[in-house]
């Protein structure tokens, strides 16, 4: 008994009888050239998704477009460097150490075009233009060509008689790239390759994993496909299953062929045989599956476009009895759509394959060979002929029903949102200091001073560095992420920190268009949100809209927060103005072990990716951290006996929301208050107390020999670590 399932061998020696008598040689044939004995199984998503650097990992060979993560297969150890610029004109050097490494990543064992996007960590690294978001000294794409010779690194580091060219195998060579982003350590790497200028069809891929034995016409195709397994049935079979695929012998190859809508031939009728060696045999024999065993859903998974290459999850579903759901794993890219119809179409043949049926006929049925769709008498629909077995003169043939003629389903499958950062050049840094009140809760025993930095839409951060008086520059570590920073337009007007100041609005112009400023309601804003500093002074603002690509308008505002009143009289068109988000800041002082003091000097640098010079910035310490805030409610009154009652509230740097009507508390050591009268910019008289109120009773007055005068009273709460700004009210004696 020969069990015939291709027979491009038998065909080639000559009519149908010579097919059938040639099958078990085209057998041998399908088994050791074609079709070897099962090993590993293909590929599968998740072996793209994730950079390997084992020995014996099978690198895909890709086809069309395609994301794929690759295999580490050269490496070296990292590489610290010292950099030494500037000190010319009178100006200080910049001393930086950078950490980097130098690796080849292989991508595929067929030859590529081009390399285009990459992600490191799953961050952009690349983009589509060939810029680079991290620093590398070269990048070098091996196309895979047989005549590729080695890379000149690898040449260098391992000798040229050593050195290996990977003829045949596409792979990547960076050269330094920088490490600092991803924990000085090799990050994991996806790519996009583009191996073929265009989409490609199945008969292209089926001829090329085949060395040209299978072909095929009028067959769909895909984006991209990476193929990979322990022969060609491996590789070949996610798509083959996936589209429904079956195989036809030809008169001089195999090939593949997709389900018609109309039948290659009839079977049975009048070739059917009724006896066999003389005895009576039912010549047609009919079989059909239970309903429930149909799965009531296919979701298949493939990469899509769309998501840049990620996986994408397509998910149809039938009427009537069952539980059972499966999954189809095609390493292919397609769209929402075409993947959508190709799991409609799988759970469509799943329905109808239910019903099979054998056939016995005479040697006339030769001439059908396995994979044809025919029609049979008396059975409605299309069936494909899945095997051919002739034996003791009598053709058997196994037929299975498959769909005919189904609509297609509507356009509008949805490819999911996903997270994708902008594809824009890095851009110059924008570097700030600032040297703010408490941002959180507890007294603070150091200045706070902290440091923002930005850019355009593609910037990511850049690398920090503390300068001396010798002008000598010492990295301190990273920037924080991205921060919203921008320039005000005009002058903010003087407002009240007692009301919310609604007659005034702030402009301001960000750096970039892509950067948001949100509203919120009164939670959100007794929750710190929207919390900006303009100059020197704390703003909240409730409302914001936008008026050009980058520009806002602020309103509803909360002025002078945190003690800061002092500087609501002090802005000028063109100050800058920082989004004060704690996660976007970093605290230069801490970074470098180091707390600071009210007085010093504090320089920094930043330097990015794309700044050809370094940003700078510097500022003097005030430790507004460490001032107590001016007291509120300065009055003055008459004591009844010619001197003046003075009187105030204290307000406490831990104690910036009043919640339970009680006095804040002092966070310093002890209540302590320093007084001054003052005619005109002249002092009169000093005094402290340790109370909020003070008496400048008429013996004072008389010895000060200001009765008659217009004098100005001044108090300030002295601080454990620092002396508050002062509370000031006029005073006529």
């Amino acid at each position: 008994m020969a069990t015939v399932v291709l027979t491009a061998v038998g065909t080639v020696l000559g009519g149908p009888v010579g097919a059938a008598i040639g099958a078990v040689i085209g057998n041998v044939i399908d088994n050791q050239v074609l079709f070897k004995a099962k090993g590993r199984e293909g590929a599968r998503l998740s072996d793209l998704l994730v950079q390997t650097s084992s020995y014996g990992m099978q690198v895909p060979k890709i086809f069309g477009t395609m994301r794929v993560a690759g295999t580490v297969i050269w490496a070296t150890d990292l590489k610290e460097t010292k950099t030494k610029s500037g000190g010319g004109k009178g100006r200080g050097s910049v001393t930086s150490y950078s950490y980097s490494a130098s690796f080849a990543v292989a991508l595929s064992t067929r030859p590529i075009r081009a390399i285009r996007r990459i992600w490191a960590d799953g961050n952009l690294l690349r983009g589509a233009a060939g810029d680079f978001k991290s620093e590398v000294s070269a990048f070098r794409v091996h196309a895979g060509g047989e005549a590729q010779m080695a890379d000149p690194l690898i040449a260098s580091a391992e000798g040229m008689a050593l050195a290996p060219a990977h003829r045949g195998m596409a792979y990547v060579l960076f050269e330094d790239l920088a490490l600092a982003d991803y924990g000085n350590r090799i990050p994991s790497l996806t790519f996009e390759v583009e191996a073929d200028a265009a989409a490609v069809t199945m008969a292209e891929i089926a001829a090329d994993l085949s060395a040209g034995r299978l072909s095929g016409t009028a067959l769909p195709g895909v984006d991209g496909f990476a193929a990979g397994g322990a022969d060609v049935r491996e590789a070949i079979a996610p798509l083959v299953e996936a589209q429904g695929l079956a195989l036809q012998s030809g008169e001089a190859d195999l090939r593949l062929v997709a389900t018609p809508s109309v039948a290659d031939g009839v079977a049975g009728g009048a070739a059917l045989v009724r006896r066999i060696n003389g005895q009576a045999v039912d010549p047609v024999q009919r079989s059909g599956g239970a309903a429930d065993g149909v799965p009531v859903a296919i979701s298949l998974r493939h990469y899509d476009a769309a998501r840049d290459y990620q996986a994408g999850v397509q998910r149809v579903t039938r009427p009537g009895p069952g539980r059972l759901e499966s999954g189809v794993e095609l390493p292919a890219v397609l769209g929402a759509d075409a993947a959508r119809a190709l799991a409609a179409a799988r759970i469509g043949a799943a329905w109808s394959g239910r019903a099979t049926m054998t056939l016995q006929c005479d040697w006339r049925a030769l001439a059908l060979a396995p994979g044809m769709v025919v029609t049979v008498a008396d059975a409605p629909g299309l069936w494909r002929i899945e095997e051919r077995e002739w034996e003791a003169m009598v053709v058997r043939l196994a037929l299975r029903r498959v769909p005919g003629g189904a609509g297609a389903l509507p356009a509008g499958a949805s490819s999911g949102a996903i997270v994708r950062q902008v594809d824009a050049p890095h851009g110059a840094t924008t570097l700030m200091l600032a040297d703010l009140p408490p941002l959180r809760d507890g007294p603070a025993s150091a200045p706070l001073v902290v440091a923002a930095a930005s850019g355009g839409a593609g910037w990511r951060n850049a690398a920090l560095f503390m300068t001396g008086a010798s002008g000598e520059a010492t990295p301190i570590g990273r920037s924080a992420p991205r921060a919203v920073m921008g320039v005000a337009g005009e002058a903010l007007p003087v407002g009240t920190a007692m009301l919310v100041d609604r007659r005034h609005a702030l402009t301001v112009t960000l750096l970039a268009d892509d950067m948001e400023l949100l509203s919120t309601d009164e939670a959100g804003l007794a929750q710190g949100r929207n919390l900006c500093l303009l100059g020197h002074e704390l703003i909240q603002f409730g409302q914001a809209a936008r008026i050009g690509p980058a520009s806002w308008r602020l309103t509803a505002l909360r002025r002078g927060l945190r003690g800061t009143e002092w500087a609501m009289d002090e802005h000028a068109p063109g100050e800058p103005f920082l989004l004060i988000e704690e996660e976007r800041l970093v605290e230069p002082l801490a970074m470098a072990g180091r707390e600071g003091e009210a007085g010093g000097v504090l320089g920094l640098l930043a330097i990015g990716i794309g700044d050809a010079e370094p940003a700078e910035a510097s500022l003097t310490i005030a430790g507004e951290a460490l001032m107590p805030p001016a007291p509120v409610h300065l009055t003055v009154r008459s004591d009844g006996s010619g001197g003046q009652a003075i009187s105030w509230t204290r307000r406490s740097r831990i104690g910036w929301r009043w919640l339970g009507g009680a006095d804040v508390p002092i966070a310093e050591e002890s209540e302590r208050y320093a007084i001054r009268v003052m005619q005109g910019t002249t002092p009169i008289r000093s005094a402290e107390t340790g109370a909020s109120n003070w008496a400048y009773a008429a013996a004072m007055i008389a010895a000060d020999g200001t009765a008659g005068t217009a004098l100005t009273v001044e108090v300030r709460q002295l601080g454990s670590l620092a002396q508050g700004r002062a509370a000031r009210i006029g005073m006529a004696v």
